[in-house]
């Protein structure tokens, strides 16, 4: 139990030192609103206790807001809305991570293939592609379990999801005649294409939010299944990130 805690925390203020260090004063300069919705201590606090100090959520002061960034698939702003202390709402937009997907995006190339255009025996090859842009966007609901048995702060949450997804792409190809049935004909040529698509996703996360500064880091996992542009076709995402609450 311990162990585990301890990874939790070593997990979570990492990717929270960046903030916390770029604060020029923790204590100083908040309103009184922000002392007492986040309990500012009056006394500076040193050491590994200053990173611990400040619980954000409180069942009291519901509902609440998040505003930050996903580091992943998609990299994307986050926004939660939490109504109570077991309910939230997200919205991310973003951009696809691309690279994960090139095998994907080759494998498509054949279904931009205009076989009205070619002559009798000639064929287009695959070169190479490039993504000129990919969004995203998601909203999901999630559900919240107060995990603080384990450490202060943690809380796993499951939920549900819906994404689309807009994809610009150009493929580059060799077109190549049979000689065979005529004069040989060997040329480069290109094919712009635009996908879009969209379909449910399942959430698994987890959320901590023990640090001095109001702000919460998160880590999920999501399975994206397409039910529009390839039917049946899925994929595991997920990412890291930080918000701002408020």
């Amino acid at each position: 139990m311990q162990g585990s805690k301890t990874l939790l925390l070593i997990i979570f203020c990492t990717l929270g030192a960046n903030v916390l260090l770029a604060q020029p004063g923790h204590n100083t300069g908040k309103s009184m609103y922000t002392r007492t919705r986040y309990n500012y201590s009056s006394t500076r606090v040193r050491g590994a206790k200053a990173k611990t100090i400040c619980p954000i959520f409180q069942n009291s002061r519901y509902p609440y807001f998040g505003l930050g960034v996903k580091l992943g698939d998609p990299f994307a702003a986050t926004f939660k809305y939490y109504p109570n202390k077991h309910i939230g709402v997200v919205v991310d937009f973003g951009k696809a991570s691309s690279g994960l997907y090139n095998r994907y995006f080759r494998e498509q190339f054949e279904s931009y293939q205009r076989p009205d255009t070619l002559s009798s025996g000639a064929s287009v090859n695959y070169l190479t592609h490039k993504v000129k842009s990919d969004f995203v966007g998601e909203a999901k609901l999630l559900y919240q379990i107060d995990a603080k048995k384990i450490s202060d702060g943690l809380q796993f949450y499951v939920g549900l999801g819906f994404e689309w997804k807009r994809t610009s792409l150009d493929y580059d190809y060799l077109y190549e005649t049979d000689p065979l049935l005529g004069d040989a004909e060997n040329r480069p040529g290109r094919i712009s294409a635009s996908r879009f698509t969209m379909g449910p996703s399942g959430i698994i996360g987890i959320e901590y939010s023990y640090f001095q500064l109001p702000i919460s880091a998160f880590m999920e996992l999501e399975y994206f299944v397409d039910v529009y542009k390839d039917p049946g076709w899925s994929r595991t995402q997920g990412g890291v990130g930080l918000r701002y609450i408020f």
